[in-house]
């Protein structure tokens, strides 16, 4: 018999990664993970870029920043031992024009605060020494930014906590979580599933799925699409290692950029569109439950008021692939609409305060026996394990760390 059962809802890679260090550094505790869908990381993790980022952009102390760096070294050591793809090909965050170089010097000494390894300004002549392709005034390279799978790394992270004797319950959609005896029930339209203590990992549904358990309404999930257009095979070669914008510290999301994929393509993207469905992954789909959950959220009216501007040329480049390729332009002057065609996208989870402020840290709730991810953007594929480390410390040791 466990000596505790330890469930999580949400079997994208911050709950199995969770699951699994709970798995290694608890013996004896039984762990199930719970999710709606029929494979692990369908949603944030199957539709992510890739990038194992190195924590150029996070505020200097903040969750992002501090298990960012400790992120990577777990991650590259793990892909390693399982002979995962990992792959150090560098990036470089160009200035194009002069009056970034004040914002890229900011992103430098950030980033020294960071311990950014390896990380140095170049010139202009140096951006052609390592892209012969890119255009740019100076720009900033990271040399030990990777990429890799983050889908087969949650399928590896699934099968290291059965192999501890967990179980991943696949197919069970989480429509209630009420308070047993000594713990906490949790049900599926078929079953209900007893567990000691639950930790919600939900990504796009962590608000709803943190409502049935009386955590508060704030903050609220916002859906981004993050539409790409893939280079054709034959113009892959126009980039080799990852190009990003100096990005605007207004706008949460980093712009334009391209980025190699471990499987030889090219992405350039993505925008960042109002997804009109939680995992609305085309135009097309629309929830009128979600649109009704955004339209009666203070926050969503007030954060539409902000970035309305940007919202517009955002749409603009979601229907005109000349309009999206403008500025992926500005960075890699060959590039045509003619070299690249439409490719997939993701929806993030934007969370969103009452008060219009997207949020940008991790964000954690205790309620309870439950602990609740409420906020887990991007970079949290590449912090995923030490995000793991963070909650289960939280969770048995330290509850004020939340």
């Amino acid at each position: 018999m466990a000596d505790e059962t330890i469930g999580i809802v949400g079997a994208g890679i911050v709950g199995l990664a969770t699951g699994r260090q709970i798995a290694l550094s608890r013996p004896g505790t039984r762990v199930v993970v719970f999710d709606k869908e029929q494979e692990v990381s369908l949603h944030q993790t199957g539709h992510n870029s890739g990038v194992v980022h190195a924590g150029i952009y996070y505020t200097p102390g903040s969750l992002k920043a501090d298990l960012t760096v400790r992120g990577v070294s777990l991650l590259r050591e793990y892909c390693q031992d399982r002979e995962l793809p990992y792959r150090e090909i560098g990036k470089l965050v160009v200035a194009v024009r002069e009056d970034e170089l004040a914002r890229m010097n900011s992103l430098y000494e950030r980033a020294r605060n960071n311990h950014v390894p390896d990380l140095r300004k170049i010139s202009k002549e140096e951006i052609r020494e390592l892209e012969p392709n890119v255009a740019g005034v100076a720009a900033l390279h990271s040399p030990r930014t990777a990429i890799t799978d983050y889908p087969a790394i949650a399928r590896s992270f699934a099968k290291d906590v059965i192999d501890s004797g967990g179980e991943v319950r696949l197919g069970f959609p989480v429509m209630s979580i009420t308070n047993a005896p000594g713990g906490i029930e949790v049900a599926s339209r078929q079953e209900r599933v007893r567990v000691d203590r639950l930790i919600l990992c939900a990504g796009l549904q962590s608000d709803a799925v943190a409502k049935l358990a009386q955590d508060r309404q704030e903050p609220k999930i916002v859906p981004f699409r993050g539409e790409y257009m893939l280079l054709k095979p034959e113009k892959s070669d126009l980039v080799r290692g990852l190009i990003y914008p100096v990005p605007d510290p207004r706008y949460p999301f980093l712009g334009v950029h391209f980025t190699p994929r471990v499987d030889g393509s090219v992405e350039v993207g993505p925008n960042a569109v109002l997804a009109l469905a939680r995992e609305g992954y085309t135009r097309t789909r629309i929830s009128p439950k979600d649109l009704l959950g955004l339209a009666c959220y203070p926050g969503a009216w007030k954060m539409a008021a902000r970035h309305w501007r940007t919202g517009i040329r955002e749409y603009r480049g979601s229907f005109s692939t000349a309009s999206f390729m403008k500025d992926a332009r500005l960075y890699v002057p060959e590039v045509s609409v003619n070299d690249v065609v439409r490719g997939g996208a993701g929806v993030r989870a934007q969370a969103l305060d009452r008060d219009g402020t997207l949020v940008d840290d991790f964000r954690i709730h205790q309620v309870g026996r439950v602990t609740a991810v409420r906020n887990a953007p991007s970079p949290a594929a590449t912090a995923s394990m030490a995000v793991a480390e963070h909650i289960v410390s939280a969770v048995f040791e330290d509850r004020s760390a939340i």
